[in-house]
């Protein structure tokens, strides 16, 4: 989200004019198909872990845009960095029990990384208020 992108300006009629959470809809998308490869016993384990954490992500940008006060706004988007770390993390260990190679995950820890960077600009921009 660039400085200048206050959710309380008039130029974003919604959440879905941000560009952390579209950056953030990207990622959950990518993240769904390389996790419909996963094993069928995954279901319940790391297949819903990873797809809940990744689209923790951009629910938690939404519900932080429509809060009122900048604590709870801030929180919202801290949650929302935390569920990229959690993703992160899930996608790690999928990896390391082999069900990703390194070269799947790099485009996606790019943009992970990205999007953390953003989240954190738009923490301080808010914080700042």
């Amino acid at each position: 989200m660039k400085t200048s992108e206050k959710n309380n300006d008039h130029r974003f009629k919604g959440f879905t004019d941000l560009s952390v959470w579209k950056m953030a809809l990207n990622i959950s998308e990518r993240v769904f198909v390389i996790s419909e490869h996963l094993p069928r016993k995954e279901d319940y384990g790391l297949t819903s872990q990873l797809r809940r954490s990744v689209n923790s992500i951009g629910a938690n940008v939404a519900e932080g845009f429509g809060r009122k006060h900048k604590k709870d706004k801030c929180n919202f988007y801290i949650y929302s960095r935390g569920s990229a770390y959690e993703t992160m993390h899930h996608l790690l260990y999928g990896q390391k029990v082999g069900y990703f190679a390194a070269d799947d995950l790099s485009e996606i820890f790019k943009e992970i990384n990205k999007l953390i960077h953003e989240l954190n600009k738009l923490i301080k921009t808010v914080m700042k208020w």
